[in-house]
């Protein structure tokens, strides 16, 4: 593998022009993102025209619009980076993770095993064979630790124990056995931006503010009626709290309850990689480290700007969203924390250095590139969201996602990797609505265009990773009103409204889509639970079940499994090198995988109507066809899949 030169980065400053800005990793990130937010192409500003420009002219045609104090926050935070991420060429470097496919459980809406209305454990170890089945090669389970439960378990109180609800230590250790038995991986999500405000380190905090667990959290002194700062909560109202009895504000960036751990301190930092070590020990395989970008925040706390707020609708993100001790936290964590210790081997339970996925809120493709770098030993993968929703629209707002935009930022995110470059493939997770919804709700088009996306997903360059339903085409819910909705933050934001029993303003966004339960069969509680559900069934289609599924050979879920199964055979549809094809023409996604002389065609219709299908010379053998296979059309969101002969 040959390597590009890295070169150090000259500070930026008034003098350098908008030009030097896009070339540099965060820059290009930042820019793109306020394009991105506004809807607009890079072109505006990557041209011969801007490039060239002075930011201090920038500063002085644009003052107005800015407003004070934006230039100095972007260069403050762009000279954080001090170098490019390296671009290297030749064959990718295997490795297990990068060849997975990896299967989301949020365990409270998997499977109930005591009756409760709750999912647990047990109910996952008893639905193991599905995942068996379907081909999965590890497992990702979303928080089982102990936890009061503000935010559904991502407000964890005891990181050594399991949530009530979810059952005891014996059925986790029992859980990893049984992974590790059926050749599957297991991984946990972990939270340690925050922690709950039960947790047993805030609780000490709270009671001496001024002794060695004060230090574990963002408080700060003041006046209950003066704010530290101005900025937002990821769930609405100011990121404050004010404790009367400990006389500070704590910051929380979630919940009120979630509150936020001070990083710059090297025993939280210490805290954190003993409770990873302490997991690697009971056998676990890696983490998926929930909004852990956020953990370094700039030293003082400054006030956002107030355009960045307007723009990013999160007053303040631009100090904490790559703060300036990110990549020296996550390095130190890896060795520290992720690194086995002693001699270890390749396999389920014991690799040399667990996997380490991060959730990157905010981060481009370029940072992500300095996150996830092989050379940089910081993260491997990164959970971006970029590709969820269109330009210019967020998951609140009801519109219809073009597929086509999905391609264009496909295609261009390929342009800008190198081999040593690896991503998350994923549509769906607990945080956000269902994608075929999003895409178009006709149920005539259901099957088929649950199947393109899959195609899309695990025919693509990256890892994939499948959240539980997308396999049987799960599509967002019919919440009859507001008493329906369980998520706090879709219970925030109805609050907020002028009339909190409208529905209207959380119906396209509402985490809850993704968190009703799973549909195994067609019975009253669809195989979920004997009990009540926590959270309530919306949907009275038929067909798309787990039991039906499994008897239908046309089904979504057989098609995952196909799919899965090819990708098995063929290590060009996982490591494959990518050439897209035909990439201006609207509505046709194509795309070839090659490694090795092995060579693959795949093409979709990204639309709900029939396509002329281009002429295509190649010597092919079809291999998968959803629709009629007319030589000359694609059917609606049809997917064909060729093995190249020539």
């Amino acid at each position: 593998m040959q390597r590009e030169h890295r070169s150090s980065r000259r500070g930026l400053d008034r003098h350098s022009t908008v030009g030097d800005v896009y070339a540099h990793p965060l820059g290009r990130d930042v820019i793109g993102r306020i394009l991105l937010q506004m809807g607009r192409s890079r072109l505006w500003v990557d041209n011969p025209v801007i490039r060239p420009l002075p930011l201090g002219l920038i500063e002085r045609v644009g003052g107005r619009l800015m407003g004070p104090g934006f230039m100095d926050t972007l260069l403050e935070l762009l000279n954080d980076v001090s170098d490019s991420p390296a671009r290297t060429t030749g064959p990718v470097v295997p490795h297990w993770w990068k060849e997975a496919v990896f299967y989301q459980v949020y365990p409270r809406s998997f499977a109930d095993s005591n009756g409760d209305g709750v999912g647990d454990l047990r109910g996952v170890i008893n639905h193991l064979d599905h995942l068996t089945e379907l081909g999965v090669d590890c497992l990702w389970l979303s928080p089982i630790f102990a936890s009061p439960n503000e935010d559904n378990g991502y407000d964890i109180s005891d990181y050594r124990a399991v949530m009530t609800e979810m059952g005891t230590q014996e059925d986790i250790d029992e859980l990893i056995a049984a992974c590790h038995e059926r050749g599957m991986r297991i991984i946990l999500d972990l939270v340690v931006n925050h922690t709950s405000d039960q947790h047993a380190w805030f609780r000490a905090a709270r009671k001496d503010p001024d002794g060695p667990y004060g230090s574990y959290y963002m408080l700060r002194r003041g006046e209950p009626e003066l704010l530290p700062n101005n900025w937002g909560s990821y769930f609405y109202g100011p990121a404050w709290r004010w404790l009367d009895d400990a006389k500070r504000w704590a910051l929380h960036l979630f919940a009120p309850g979630q509150v936020d751990l001070n990083w710059d301190n090297p025993a939280v930092r210490r805290e954190v990689a003993d409770i990873v070590q302490w997991w690697l020990a009971r056998g676990i395989d890696g983490f998926r480290l929930d909004v852990i970008n956020f953990i370094s925040k700039r030293p003082g706390l400054p006030d956002g700007n107030e355009l960045v707020g307007r723009l990013m609708q999160y007053p303040g993100v631009e100090h904490y969203f790559h703060g300036p001790n990110l990549h020296r936290y996550l390095a130190e964590l890896r060795r520290e924390g992720f690194t086995r210790p002693g001699d270890t081997t390749e396999g389920p339970g014991c690799d040399p250095v667990a996997v380490m996925i991060g959730e990157t809120p905010g981060i481009g493709v370029e940072t992500g590139r300095l996150l996830t770098g092989e050379d940089r030993q910081e993260l491997d993968l990164l959970f971006g969201f970029d590709l969820l929703d269109n330009p210019g629209k967020t998951r609140w707002d009801d519109y219809r996602y073009d597929l086509n935009e999905l391609k264009a930022q496909m295609v261009s995110r390929e342009s800008r990797l190198g081999s040593g470059d690896w991503v998350s493939l994923f549509w769906e997770n607990h945080d956000n609505p269902r994608m075929i919804s999003k895409v178009d709700a006709d149920p005539r088009h259901r099957t088929a265009l649950g199947k393109a996306l899959a195609a899309i997903q695990l025919l693509s360059r990256g890892t994939s990773f499948i959240y539980q339903g997308q396999e049987i085409a799960a599509v967002n819910q019919a919440f009859p009103d507001a008493a329906s909705f369980r998520d706090i933050e879709t219970l925030n934001r109805l609050a907020l409204q002028q009339d909190p029993e409208s529905i209207d303003g959380v119906m396209a966004g509402s985490r809850d889509h993704a968190r009703t339960p799973m549909r195994w069969d067609d019975s009253a509680s669809h195989g979920f639970t004997t009990g009540t559900p926590w959270i309530g069934f919306h949907e009275q289609s038929t067909g798309y079940t787990v039991a039906e599924q499994r008897q239908d050979p046309n089904s979504v879920l057989n098609f995952y499994r196909r799919l899965i199964e090819l990708r098995r055979q063929h290590r060009a549809l996982r490591l494959g090198d990518v050439h897209y094809v035909d990439a201006h023409r609207r509505d046709y996604f194509a795309w070839r995988r090659e490694l090795d002389g092995d060579s693959w065609l795949i093409e979709v219709n990204l639309s709900g109507r029939h396509l002329h299908r281009p002429h295509r010379d190649e010597l092919v053998r079809t291999v998968l066809a959803t629709g009629s296979g007319d030589p000359a059309r694609l059917d609606p969101y049809e997917v064909r899949l060729h093995h190249l002969l020539g």
